[in-house]
């Protein structure tokens, strides 16, 4: 069962949905998503990076694009979204999309709900529920207002209890920092050799790390750069000049190509599209 929720213009994804939407993921394939897995009444068995994981009932993991999972048996509520869902707004950093509970710490985030908890985070998933079945101009931000909420609780959660486990594989830490870098620094620095300096890796050894992953490390840097000229185009009154110099680029035409190339149209073009849908 999956209930989605897509939106055309910032290619935004977020699914609800059980544990059928984890089923189609092999231990080889990467998840595209971030993803919550919340075991409420039974015990979830999964294979996380190669290693056996059960996740107990009341408990709720968070998990990165950068896992490999593979669902073995149980049943859960599973929250899935892409960085054009969440990441295109501004949060806070404990709470954003390389926050605590994906790329700020090196290992697997788990919660465990008392019952309280338990009651709170069931009244905000049945409020999902609604809103996925409310199609109207303000779904979107109802939606990302939803998933902050729970992702702050969640990390407040996570926070005080200190539960985290004990899956760790060098390759998978060096690119959660990479990634993290690279939201830190994008909006100037767009070369992997920056990267792979701070990291005290040469670019190759970078660019090794990520072949067992679907993108390369440049693209991870190009990606997060028009994630942010999305964001920009769709919730600021900025020109196009603007947000290039915002992102590093001292030519606008350089994040156009770069734009265009990414996204099959010009920022201007998207800017206006973006403008048509708020309207509708």
């Amino acid at each position: 069962m999956k209930k989605p929720f897509l939106e055309s213009i910032t290619k935004a994804i977020f699914y609800y949905g059980d544990e059928e939407i984890l089923i189609p993921y092999s231990e080889t394939k990467p998840l595209s998503l971030y993803t919550f897995i919340w075991a409420q009444e039974d015990a979830v068995s999964l294979k996380i990076d190669q290693v056996d994981f059960t996740l107990q009932p009341g408990q709720i993991i968070a998990l990165t694009p950068l896992h490999h999972l593979q669902y073995i048996d149980g049943s859960a509520v599973v929250y899935q979204f892409n960085r054009e869902f969440y990441c295109i707004k501004d949060h806070d950093k404990e709470v954003g999309c390389v926050g605590i509970l994906f790329y700020g710490n090196s290992e697997l985030p788990v919660v465990t709900l008392e019952e309280d908890q338990k009651h709170k985070l069931q009244i905000l998933h049945e409020v999902f529920l609604e809103e996925l079945e409310t199609e109207d101009s303000i779904q979107a931000e109802m939606l990302r207002l939803l998933m902050a909420r729970f992702i702050i609780k969640i990390t407040r959660l996570i926070k005080s209890q200190g539960n985290y486990g004990h899956v760790v594989d060098e390759k998978i830490e060096l690119i959660r920092t990479f990634t993290f870098l690279v939201e830190a620094h994008f909006r100037k620095e767009h070369s992997v050799s920056f990267y792979a300096a701070e990291l005290n890796k040469s670019p190759k050894t970078i660019s090794n790390y990520f072949s067992k992953f679907d993108k390369t490390p440049l693209q991870i840097i190009h990606d997060r750069i028009v994630l942010e000229a999305k964001r920009l185009l769709t919730y600021t009154d900025k020109s196009a000049k603007e947000i290039a110099f915002e992102v590093g680029f001292q030519d606008a035409s350089h994040l156009s190509r770069l734009f265009k190339k990414q996204t099959g149209e010009s920022p201007s073009a998207f800017k206006n599209k973006s403008r048509q849908l708020v309207t509708l």
